[in-house]
């Protein structure tokens, strides 16, 4: 022990260099947020239950501002949804349009036999038949599809919906109108399946 404090006294510069450690200041970090990773340290106490203005403030200078992300994600998402709503109707669109397409090619193909089945009640041949009870029924299944028959006589005369495969002159009209339907036309909601084939009654010049 005594020949270590003569070895002290005997070297100053391990005496400068312990002085000058000694009053070297130490910086003691405690932060309870590591200012590179933005994690709390290990054994640093909760925000809640020491913070002061001072850790606050360096709180809210080390938090990003993200609210023009957040602004941006959300109009992003308002973008989204509405587009998904445009496509939702696009699709319930085109399924009814596909339905009702289907629908009418069915009718389409089927309309020859009301045909028949309108010149057999014409000539009195379904009256009392077991057909005019399968005439009534196919008629109510279509009526479902909203099938209808275009062009009765006495109706106004409708380029839309009629074909005019005749004209008589009469004094007794003042606009062109249905004389007799030599083929009733049909039509499917608002779709014209077949036009009705008439003789139309045109005023006299």
């Amino acid at each position: 022990m005594v020949a270590d404090k003569d070895k002290k006294k005997r070297d100053p510069a391990a005496n400068s260099r312990h002085e000058h450690d000694a009053a070297e200041p130490v910086v003691r970090d405690k932060r309870r947020i590591d200012p590179e990773t933005g994690e709390a340290r290990e054994g640093a106490e909760t925000v809640d239950e020491k913070l002061t203005d001072e850790d606050l403030a360096k709180l809210l200078e080390e938090v990003p501002d993200g609210s023009g992300d957040a602004s941006e994600h959300l109009n992003d998402l308002k973008r989204v949804q509405a587009e998904y709503a445009n496509y939702r109707k696009r699709v319930d669109r085109d399924r009814y349009v596909a339905r009702e397409l289907a629908v009418a090619e069915v009718i389409t193909s089927i309309l020859p036999v009301l045909d028949d089945l309108d010149l057999a009640h014409a000539h009195g041949d379904l009256e009392g038949s077991p057909l005019e009870l399968v005439a009534q029924k196919i008629r109510t299944i279509f009526g479902r599809y909203g099938l209808e028959q275009v062009g009765a006589v006495g109706e106004p005369f409708d380029p839309k919906f009629h074909e005019a495969i005749a004209q008589l002159p009469s004094k007794d009209v003042t606009e062109q109108t249905i004389a007799d339907v030599v083929q009733p036309g049909y039509k499917s909601g608002e779709r014209l399946l077949r036009p009705a084939k008439v003789a139309v009654f045109v005023p006299e010049a």
